[in-house]
């Protein structure tokens, strides 16, 4: 059976520096093509529908807001474990 299709998508952008900010969003075909063109890219995909929600109410550029933070971190930190990085400047062996 195939899974269906989100009906909404948004894109992150997060430089390490500064709080992630909404790079694309959007429903139906537009959503799709976000999608597509992530798995293209390689970029890693997150299935969440309430963060999804709530991301989707924000203008495109805007940075998550700071009651986000933790979610959003979460599905960083995963991309980054996908990827096998590390954020610069981060050293495991101090902890």
């Amino acid at each position: 059976m195939k899974k269906p299709t989100p009906t909404t998508a948004v894109a992150l952008h997060y430089d390490g520096k500064e709080a992630p900010r909404i790079t694309a969003k959007g429903t139906g075909e537009l959503a799709e093509q976000i999608i597509a063109l992530a798995r293209e890219h390689g970029i890693p995909l997150q299935e969440n529908a309430p963060l999804i929600s709530l991301l989707a109410q924000l203008d495109l550029g805007d940075e998550i807001p700071q009651a986000l933070y933790a979610a959003v971190a979460e599905i960083i930190a995963f991309a980054y474990i996908l990827n096998d990085k590390v954020p610069e400047g981060f050293d495991a062996r101090a902890e």
